[in-house]
């Protein structure tokens, strides 16, 4: 029987020691807020609407592949060939339901032919001062009739009501999606949180930091049972389920950033019903 084993915080540094790359100067990314079904005052036909990719989040400098961290991404030189010399906004991505091999190949210091099924799916502009239809526009123009097949934009569509949105959203989840992303059509590209650009989901999501381990009791006595961990707002809570054997015998490190699913929030502020998801590497992390 292989016995559970605690990681100290201690190793964890040193692994994240082992892994440093150096970080290059990005302009702040917009980011959205979430959307509730029943705000059906927003008027949907306004909206440009996306599925939302289970992907890595990247900058294209218009010389450079960047995470939103700013650290580079070592793409092959054909991946990036030809590519526009303007900022792109968008999210490498191989399929639904691919998110870790996905990390595994975009943030690894040596590329390889791993990266044929890696495609960057472009949804924004962020260096243009126009209204979002208008900057949809452009990208029409740099991507659609440009060669190289690993830049690509991705679908937009427009919805006449919450009713047929609702639709869209059940089919996307369904078929193995994450959700949807609305576009104000009307909005100019905001650095930071935007009430412009909304995430529709079946539940929320967010990162936290494993500051402890505790062990397991039953058939999991051997293994983690749940990890005590901590939002980057402070906020600290016990995180038990959605793990598989596996994650159990070998857990996230101590110091290390997991994500987590819920569906809202006691008067505590504490996640209901949190579940793990995944654990993010460093990389990918957001500031």
């Amino acid at each position: 029987m292989i016995k559970y084993k605690m990681f100290s915080a201690c190793a964890a540094s040193i692994i994240v020691a082992a892994h440093s790359y150096a970080v290059t100067d990005i302009a702040p990314l917009q980011l959205a807020t979430t959307f509730h079904a029943e705000q059906d005052t927003i008027g949907i036909q306004n909206y440009w609407v996306s599925e939302k990719l289970d992907g890595i989040r990247a900058r294209w400098t218009g010389s450079q592949l960047l995470t939103r961290n700013g650290v580079p991404i070592h793409a092959p030189v054909w991946f990036t060939k030809d590519w526009p010399n303007v900022a792109l906004d968008g999210e490498l991505w191989i399929a639904r339901g691919r998110f870790e091999q996905t990390a595994s190949v975009v943030l690894s210091y040596q590329p390889d032919e791993r990266w044929r099924s890696v495609v960057f799916k472009v949804f924004d502009l962020p260096s243009s001062d126009a209204s979002f239809e208008s900057r949809l526009k452009t990208l029409r123009l740099l991507i659609d009739n440009q060669s190289n097949t690993s830049l690509s934009l991705i679908a937009q569509h427009k919805y006449t009501s919450l009713r047929v949105l609702e639709h869209e959203h059940s089919r996307v989840i369904a078929a193995g999606g994450e959700g949807l992303m609305l576009h104000n059509q009307n909005a100019l590209y905001h650095n930071g949180r935007s009430p412009d650009l909304l995430k529709f989901k079946r539940y929320e999501d967010n990162e936290a930091k494993v500051i402890a381990h505790v062990r397991g009791n039953g058939k999991y006595s051997d293994m983690m049972g749940s990890l005590i961990v901590q939002t980057k707002d402070g906020v600290t809570f016990k995180l038990g389920t959605g793990f598989s054997e596996a994650q159990r015998l070998s857990p996230p490190p101590i110091n290390s950033w997991v994500t987590y699913k819920f569906y809202g929030k006691t008067r505590y502020g504490k996640p209901r019903f949190a579940s793990f998801l995944r654990q993010r590497d460093s990389l990918d992390m957001p500031r």
